[in-house]
């Protein structure tokens, strides 16, 4: 019998097995017969309440079970990291045998040592090797975190002589489920919809999730895509436990199409980022082989280094790779319920789940017979490292923003979230045209011992071997922010290392009487004017700059007069002291109206309404995109967002709405178009997002001039046809543009340039009157990442912003992504401003 023979009379039999006997034990399908199991273990079924894969377990189970085994074995140790927004817990199980656990602190010193100059002649031989295993960073791809289930419970309960060989060599950090919220929210849908006779119709109901499907995370992000910007608590609290224990392996449990078999990294050669070492891509394909191994020995289909890459550091099978860790990810063809069909036969939960626990135990047995050639090469890498690092001639990076001590801070604190030394500056300075001020500057010294993730993040990379990227093609993360930054040659501005970081305070300045100004530059100065339009108190931003009491201000500067307020000048000043703490920044009393420039009773003052917000949501709405907006008005400016719902859309009042914000979607129903029309003719301003700008042009919301793109096609054979298209796409590069700062839309930038994220190829020619151009793309903009030749032509000289009068309204249109993966802070700010100062545009 051929493998693909056995492998379709082996689901065919196992959804047979299913279908009538569901009260039977599972284990037996799933665990190696070889090792006996000590029967105080409680097993998953007797704490779950039902075998593995007859349902997909639900979060609050798995903790459950989990809290069980550490109750009942000596090889576990359970901690609780956090919560999720859903306030769910972050469970991590350090398993290994009870001698290790016994000294398991000392265990991990030792280890963490390899990576610093302290122990970098360490030996390593009676070292244990550190394994991370994680299991369903997206919550729809379930089969992870139920074979978790197995993966425990095996770990526990095992006995033999390999088992125990395995314990007293290996620290296993098993992380069961990365995902809490959204494989709740995956589970309920499947076992909601689960048969008793089990369908295998792809059709059926149970195989079509809900809007927005159990993916992500509670805001709806990708946190597969969150490693290197720890953005989010699930993420911080796994970043966290990898570099307390710098593991050597992190696996990442994945699902692809149900018509796939399963993947194991390598990825495609050629698309591993230049910085990751080649020893780390031969130690990966060396892994491999057991992989296959324990894939041929139950007849599984599986392959590898055909898809996938390991460039974007990112993700949670390429993050360890510049941190002297080994990534390797794994894709399982998913049943995306309990049992579909497929063109490799009958699909079935169980068998998934299999091919997971397989997975897992593989990696285990690589880890412990490699172990001492793993260890060996995290040690190298990070001598090599710090070679490298004293080589360089550029000391240190200097970064910051002197008018935004808030932004520069964010990624002082992302930098110390990877334990990257940070010192603060020690004086004020100037260097290549950009001044950098204490409290709102940072210094990274390069010869330390993360200086290959430094490199990393602080790149700007233009040159490729591939063309093709499974994610974005560049981070730049002082780009990312909008902050200025340059080479140090040495480290006299250096001032003292930064232990704790501390977020900039905010104060009431002044003493004077008259009237309260602040700066629109700082990151928060949105959450600032939000909670004064929310106490109904009057605002006005400066359409011009001013000179005040020795103090020049900028465009978008905001004053709040204290005559004829609802609240008395004694309240007034507290709530305003309680906003300045809030927002980080300091907000000044004055007392006087004359200025040298516009006065504070000028015309070029305009009066700021309070903005009551809505965004479209739902089918036909791209959720990655929704909810990083709705994360920024949530959590960073605290500022309500209504979130409509296509499905009733029809029936809903938009009249109590001024803004609507449409985020990415390729086309609507005509009569939710028709309806956004009425509402933005009588008064409401829509702001439309990436794809979302064609559709507002196709049905005459705005006109606008949208490049028309093809893409030759010559010479290119019918294998070679993929590749072509795919190198069209913009999958994330950084491109700079050129901006006008007395338009309201640049309200609070610094300087005349603002580098962008895209990963769209709308390109928009500018309008012809130069003052509806406020940003543009320059004429050389690529800035950092891949972008192809043709595409780079059709991006110079365009814009990614245009705004226009319909009826009483506005239309407002972004071809960027501001918002991308709560990271982009540095154009967070275009969205506030079209939301507060539309009205002047």
């Amino acid at each position: 019998m051929s493998r693909l023979s056995k492998f379709v009379f082996s689901v065919c039999f196992l959804s047979v097995f299913i279908l009538n006997a569901q009260k039977k034990d599972l284990l037996t399908y799933y665990l190696p017969q070889d090792v006996t199991y000590n029967k105080s273990i409680p097993t998953p079924e007797s704490v779950i309440g039902h075998p593995v894969g007859k349902w997909h377990v639900t979060h609050d189970k798995l903790v459950m079970y989990m809290k069980a085994l550490a109750e009942s074995s000596d090889r576990i140790i359970l901690e609780d990291r956090g919560k999720t927004f859903e306030d769910r817990p972050l469970l991590l199980l350090t398993i290994t045998s009870p001698r290790n656990h016994q000294n398991i602190e000392n265990i991990r010193k030792e280890h963490v040592a390899l990576t610093e100059s302290s122990g970098q002649n360490a030996a390593v031989s009676n070292m244990p090797i550190v394994v991370y295993q994680g299991f369903s960073i997206h919550g729809n791809e379930a089969s992870g975190s139920n074979a978790a289930l197995l993966l425990a419970y095996y770990l526990a309960a095992a006995e033999g002589t390999e088992v125990y060989d395995l314990l007293n060599n290996t620290v296993i950090l098993l992380d069961p489920s990365f995902n809490p919220d959204g494989l709740q929210r995956f589970a309920g849908w499947v076992n909601m919809h689960k048969s008793e006779h089990l369908i295998s119709d792809p059709q059926d109901r149970e195989y079509d999730e809900a809007w927005p499907r159990g993916r992500t995370n509670h805001y709806w992000f990708d946190m597969n895509r969150d490693w290197l910007p720890v953005q989010l608590p699930e993420s911080r609290a796994r970043i966290k436990t990898f570099h307390r224990w710098m593991p050597n392996i992190l696996t990442d449990h994945h699902e692809m199409g149900t018509n796939s078999s399963f993947f194991f990294q390598p990825g495609i050669p050629s698309r591993t980022h230049p910085l990751t070492p080649q020893m780390n891509q031969d130690l990966t394909k060396e892994i491999a082989t057991y992989h296959a191994k324990a894939f041929d020995k139950i007849g599984s289909l599986y392959y590898t280094e055909e898809s996938f890459d390991d460039f974007y550091y990112g993700k949670g099978s390429t993050f360890p790779d510049i941190n002297g860790s080994i990534g390797i990810l794994f894709e399982q063809g998913s049943a995306r319920g309990h049992l579909q069909e497929s063109e490799n036969g009958l699909l079935t939960f169980p068998f998934a789940i299999r091919n997971q626990f397989t997975a897992a135990l593989s990696t285990l047995e690589a880890a412990k017979n490699m172990r001492t050639s793993i260890l060996r090469y995290q040690q190298q890498f990070y001598v090599n490292a710090r070679k490298e690092a004293s080589e360089i001639k550029s000391r240190a990076y200097v970064f910051g923003d002197e008018k935004d001590a808030a932004k520069a801070y964010h990624l002082a604190e992302m930098l110390k979230r990877h334990k990257i030394t940070v010192h603060e500056v020690k004086n004020d300075f100037t260097q290549n045209g950009k001044t950098y001020k204490k409290g709102a500057s940072y210094v990274v010294p390069r010869n330390q011992r993360q200086s290959r993730l430094i490199n990393a993040i602080f790149e700007k990379r233009t040159q490729f071997q591939d063309s093709l990227f499974y994610d974005i093609s560049a981070w730049t993360l002082p780009l990312a922010f909008n902050l200025s930054y340059d080479n140090l040659s040495s480290l006299s501005n250096a001032g003292n290392e930064i232990n704790e970081l501390k977020m900039p305070t905010g104060t009431l300045k002044g003493s004077g009487n008259y009237a309260y100004v602040f700066e629109w530059n700082e990151y928060y100065s949105p959450k600032a004017l939000a909670l004064i339009k929310a106490k109904k108190l009057r605002a006005k931003v400066a359409m011009k700059p001013f000179t005040l009491e020795g103090t020049r201000y900028d465009y978008g500067t905001i004053m709040i007069p204290v005559q004829n307020q609802r609240l008395s000048a004694q309240e007034m000043k507290q709530f305003l002291s309680y906003v300045a703490k809030e927002s980080h920044l300091d907000i000044t009393a004055v007392s006087s109206g004359l200025t040298e420039g516009i006065d504070l009773g000028s015309n070029n003052f305009e009066a700021i309404n309070e903005p009551k917000i809505a965004m479209l949501v739902g089918d036909g709405i791209t959720s990655y995109d929704a909810g990083e907006i709705w994360h920024l008005f949530d959590q960073r400016y605290e500022i309500p967002l209504t979130k409509l719902d296509t499905r009733r859309f029809g029936r809903m009042n938009l009249e109590k709405y001024t803004h609507l914000i449409l985020p990415n979607t390729y086309s609507l129903p005509n009569d939710i178009t028709q309806k956004l029309k009425t509402w933005v003719k009588n008064g409401g301003t829509l702001i439309a997002y990436r794809n979302a700008v064609n559709y507002v042009s196709r049905n005459k919301f705005i006109s606008l001039d949208i490049k028309k793109t093809g893409i030759d096609a010559k010479n290119v054979s019918f294998e070679q046809r993929r590749d072509h298209n795919g190198a069209q796409v913009i999958g994330g590069a950084i491109f700079n543009t050129k901006i006008d700062r007395s338009h309201p839309i640049n309200f609070g930038y610094l300087h005349d340039e603002l580098p962008m994220f895209r990963n769209t190829t709308v390109f928009i020619n500018p309008n012809e009157k130069s003052y509806n151009n406020p940003i543009q793309y320059t004429n050389k903009p690529l800035l950092s990442g891949y972008v192809s030749e043709e595409n780079l032509e059709h991006l110079k000289n365009s814009v990614p912003f245009q705004t226009s009068r319909m009826g009483s309204g506005r239309v407002i249109v972004f071809t960027d992504n501001t918002n991308f993966r709560a990271f982009w802070y540095g154009t967070n700010k275009l969205l506030m401003n079209a939301i507060f100062f539309s009205g002047m545009m």
